[in-house]
């Protein structure tokens, strides 16, 4: 049975189960948990510090969006995603999160212009993440960022999608990266996200964020 880096809970999320699900999550996306290996629960339960418990609720979760596959009597296997789906992952994400984005940077003023300079904290903490070449950590917030700013639109249902397409990612490319000190400067787009929606540019947002999710299949993968 295959070992995982798999960090200690993340103290930012709501409850338990979030905070084992946002682990788990952060793992399948990076390739930490490897396409193809199978992980117990406990196994994953005693490097992150928690009973077994809620990581099998959090496994249930990705059975059914089809990241993992239980097998019997030994734990869950990481599934492996075709190219195919990979890219249909990211064109996607392009079709809902671009336009979105530029929406949030149309009405952009007042409270949600003050949401949104609420954000930098959390592009910091991105920017710090991939100076410590620290993946898992990284992707964690980057999820945050994104399904916070999202969020501003007012449409939850792009939300949840989009969070859902997110974990089909594979961005085992950001290891290789990170090594070469090239994440940082990817990692400050989302800087420039921000200042795009404080600016109301809407046609600057959409070429950042068509930009930042082309990595995805680009230079974030292997």
């Amino acid at each position: 049975m295959a070992h995982a880096q798999i960090p200690q809970i993340s103290a930012r999320a709501t409850s338990l189960r979030d905070q084992v699900s946002e682990s788990i999550r952060a793992g399948l996306i990076s390739g930490e948990l490897a396409p193809g290996q199978i992980y117990s629960a406990p196994q994953l339960a005693a490097q992150m510090g928690v009973s077994a418990t809620p990581v099998r609720e959090a496994m249930l979760f990705f059975e059914r969006e089809g990241m993992v596959t239980k097998m019997r009597n030994t734990g869950y296997k990481v599934t492996e995603l075709s190219d195919e789906i990979l890219d249909g992952a990211a064109e996607a994400r392009i079709l809902l999160e671009v336009p979105t984005m530029a929406k949030v940077a149309r009405i952009c003023t007042g409270e949600i212009a003050e949401k949104v300079e609420d954000l930098r904290a959390l592009a910091h903490e991105l920017n710090d993440a991939a100076e410590r070449g620290d993946l898992v950590s990284y992707l964690q917030a980057d999820l945050r960022f994104h399904c916070d700013f999202l969020a501003l639109a007012g449409n939850p249902v792009i939300v949840e999608t989009v969070s859902s397409l997110r974990t089909r990612s594979r961005v085992t490319g950001l290891r290789r990266l990170a090594e070469a000190d090239s994440l940082v400067a990817s990692s400050r787009e989302h800087e420039a996200m921000i200042d795009a929606a404080l600016a109301q540019d809407a046609n600057a947002m959409e070429a950042i964020v068509r930009t930042h999710i082309g990595h995805v299949r680009k230079e974030w993968a292997d």
